[in-house]
């Protein structure tokens, strides 16, 4: 009687001549998707050999350091007093760090007849509004393109990419001629309204949308918004990767503009214009040239780093299905 209890076994039930299962008895949901997972990871595992993971690494690691040379040196030579800078054969890293290159840079600005904070500002404008305008312009253009069925809308992206064949220096007299019957030559509209225009944004923009679920914007008309609320609320955060890749592209272009072909007083011209003016400057002014590399390919990676982390994100509805 208080022996132990034999497995209880549930025999089917019979009714008539329809035989009843027994009750499956029910399975931990945690056991299972743990289960399933432990069955995908095997699936998706390289079968690959340590030796081979090995020369991975070394061939990454090589080109690592083949890849960050450029940006060790060009670090290393703004800190380098001028008898290291001549030094043959040359030196990758600094022995006597110093910072008497910024020193000569700032004091070869500051005797210029126009003052050093009036490049920057004129940077910050021409930069600032040519970046943020095509960010918007490329992105209103694509979002009837991805999302909306007109008449004429292939023919529109296939012009739109049959522009993108053209090299700059190709279409830089009809941009001069364009800039010149509208008569903002000589003034910062020269430099901030072609950069609105480059196709290249507008066909990362319209990939990157046609990727979206239809049924997000279909929901939001249902409830009554309008095509701009649906476009800054709905479309625009959900593309973020995409906006912010396109802002550094055309920051990294618009920093290196030195308006020299529409730009004739120096009090408009940018600071890329001043910079390369010191950096031509011969061998008296080889320390000063050092920082101005420095400065100007300094400016673009603090831009990308701060911008990383977002475009590194993968998109929200990557794994949503219409």
């Amino acid at each position: 009687m208080f022996g132990r209890k034999k497995d209880l076994v549930l025999q089917p039930l019979t009714h008539g001549a329809v035989v009843i299962p027994p009750p499956v008895p029910d399975k931990d949901p945690d056991a299972v998707v743990a289960k399933l997972q432990k069955k995908k990871i095997k699936e998706k595992k390289v079968n690959r050999s340590v030796a081979g993971n090995g020369i991975l690494f070394g061939i990454m690691i090589i080109c690592g350091i083949f890849m960050s040379l450029p940006l060790v040196m060009i670090i290393n030579n703004c800190l380098k007093p001028l008898d290291e800078i001549f030094q043959y054969p040359p030196k990758i890293f600094v022995k006597n760090p110093t910072f008497e290159n910024f020193t000569d840079l700032f004091i070869v600005m500051n005797d210029s007849w126009v003052p050093f904070s009036r490049y920057i500002l004129n940077t910050i404008i021409i930069t600032g509004l040519g970046t943020a305008g095509h960010v918007i312009v490329a992105s209103l253009a694509a979002y009837p393109l991805a999302k909306h069925e007109f008449p004429g809308k292939k023919i529109l992206f296939n012009m739109v990419v049959l522009s993108m064949m053209f090299s700059w220096t190709v279409t830089q007299i009809p941009n001069y001629m364009i800039i010149s019957w509208l008569h903002i030559n000589n003034t910062y509209l020269a430099l901030i309204l072609p950069a609105w225009q480059y196709g290249m944004g507008l066909y990362l923009m319209k990939q990157f949308m046609e990727q979206l679920p239809t049924s997000l914007m279909e929901s939001a008309r249902l409830d009554g918004a309008s095509e701009y609320r649906i476009f800054w609320t709905i479309v625009m955060p959900n593309v973020k990767p995409a906006w912010l890749t396109l802002a550094i592209f055309q920051f990294q272009q618009m920093w290196g503009n030195t308006g020299s072909m529409f730009l004739r007083d120096e009090q408009l011209k940018p600071l890329q214009f001043a910079l390369q003016q010191i950096a031509a400057g011969g061998t008296a002014r080889a320390g000063a040239s050092a920082a101005v590399t420095f400065i100007i390919a300094a400016v673009p990676i603090i831009f990308f780093l701060a911008c990383q982390s977002n475009v590194l994100e993968t998109m929200t509805t990557s794994g949503m299905k219409e």
